[in-house]
């Protein structure tokens, strides 16, 4: 990507719609690589973002969103495990498309306000997205990578939890413009 005007990680927090497409338009090529899919017991932030009890378990769904190969984006999705036979079935057979094409092409989902969230810089989501980038990359995050936005979808009452944490060189680019 090439030298652009600086702007503020705030934009990118805080830009409503589709984070993937915004993305995609800033090079040739846009990709998600799926990292984990599958079970796992709630984490207490998603537990509340979800409004689910105490026990149970969640479908999660971590990736790395990369444009002309270069990993720009780490996110992680959360739904009540009951949800993938209902509302959310869908994510079942997502594979390596973006949650973007279930989430904005639906007028029945709607979002929750975006929430931007410093993430604790020893906590289990920094570890857990640390060990994933390593195996992704084979190179470290950038120490600064720290800021996610996280929101809610609903579905039929079901609610999908998304949090997404950029690299903070992404700040270079105003969000939804191509770089010159």
């Amino acid at each position: 990507m090439g030298i652009a005007s600086r702007h503020s990680l705030r934009d990118w927090l805080r830009a409503p719609g589709s984070l993937s497409r915004r993305l995609a338009r800033l090079g040739q090529r846009f990709e998600v690589q799926v990292l984990r899919q599958g079970v796992t017991p709630l984490r207490a932030a998603e537990r509340q973002a979800l409004g689910l009890p105490r026990r149970g378990c969640t479908v999660v769904r971590e990736v790395l969103l990369r444009v002309d190969g270069r990993p720009l984006v780490w996110a992680r999705s959360a739904l009540h495990q009951s949800s993938l036979a209902g509302p959310w079935k869908a994510l079942k057979g997502l594979g390596s498309r973006p949650l973007a094409h279930l989430l904005y092409d639906d007028p029945r989902i709607q979002r929750s306000e975006l929430q931007p969230r410093r993430l604790a810089r020893f906590g289990h989501t920094r570890r857990q997205m640390e060990r994933q980038w390593r195996a992704a990359t084979g190179e470290p995050p950038p120490p600064q990578m720290l800021w996610s936005r996280n929101s809610v979808f609903r579905r039929g009452g079901a609610p999908l939890r998304v949090m997404e944490l950029f690299v903070p060189g992404v700040a270079a680019f105003k969000p939804g413009k191509r770089p010159r």
